[in-house]
């Protein structure tokens, strides 16, 4: 008996992995994230059990305690369970913590790795998150901090690492990063692109500069990437400049 911590990728069913779609479809069970998108859960056998463990912004549904017991529960009775979440499972995925309690109670655990949503969307909007004479390195952080930890993002660290720094889960707190950053010593015009619903049909990417992040209400789900890189777009072979496309819709 295994549970399956498998990725789902950034979106696109497309870019879901060899090995994820041949566990879909011989699954018993699929626990799945909210953000999945249907076209792949609709890959799944006619008998398997799909479980929804969705949690909304501000929801109290399904706890990670909760969500632990399911998995827990249906790996003890069934063969083939599928942990099926957005992304990768160990990119602020908790697929630690279900790991950890999947072992904890004997469990085989197999983890199947997706593509990130944090170099997905960037990639999918042309902004390589590393560039030669551009970004030498990227930093990925989550805003969606655990409240009981008293371990806090250092920004001003962050502000000065001279690296991208890419954002998920910040679309409701944009504009506190923004006056985090730049209080921190990164400047006011440092390009920005917040990328929403990444590789998907309704995909948006908005570019801007660090003043202006979160002076306009940001989607949810975005990735949101500050640095040099984010005025580019090598898919059109052009740079971007931000200065000049203040606020525009690509």
């Amino acid at each position: 008996m295994t549970v399956h911590l498998v990725g789902a990728g950034p979106g696109d069913p497309d870019l879901l992995t060899l090995r994820a779609a041949s566990l879909l479809a011989r699954a018993e069970v699929i626990v799945h994230d909210r953000l999945v998108d249907p076209r792949l859960l609709a890959s799944a056998s006619s008998w398997a059990e799909l479980v929804d463990v969705g949690k909304t912004p501000g929801s109290r549904r399904n706890s990670q305690d909760e969500i632990n017991d399911i998995l827990v529960d249906r790996g003890r009775r069934y063969e083939t369970v599928v942990r099926l979440k957005g992304g990768d499972p160990f990119v602020f995925g908790r697929g630690g913590e279900e790991a950890e309690a999947l072992r904890a109670a004997g469990i085989d655990v197999e983890v199947v790795p997706g593509i990130s949503s944090s170099v997905a969307g960037p990639a999918a909007a042309g902004i390589p998150v590393t560039m030669r004479g551009v970004a030498s390195g990227v930093s990925i952080v989550t805003a969606h901090q655990d409240p009981n930890n008293d371990r806090q993002l250092d920004w001003t660290a962050l502000a000065n690492a001279g690296t991208t720094l890419v954002i998920l889960m910040g679309a409701a707190r944009a504009r506190s990063i923004a006056e985090r950053l730049v209080a921190g010593g990164m400047r006011p015009d440092m390009p920005v692109a917040v990328v929403t619903n990444a590789t998907c049909p309704d995909q948006c990417i908005d570019r801007l500069t660090l003043d202006r992040l979160g002076s306009e209400p940001v989607a949810n789900p975005s990735v949101i990437v500050v640095g040099e890189v984010a005025a580019r777009d090598v898919l059109r072979d052009v740079p971007v400049l931000a200065s000049l496309v203040e606020g525009a819709t690509s």
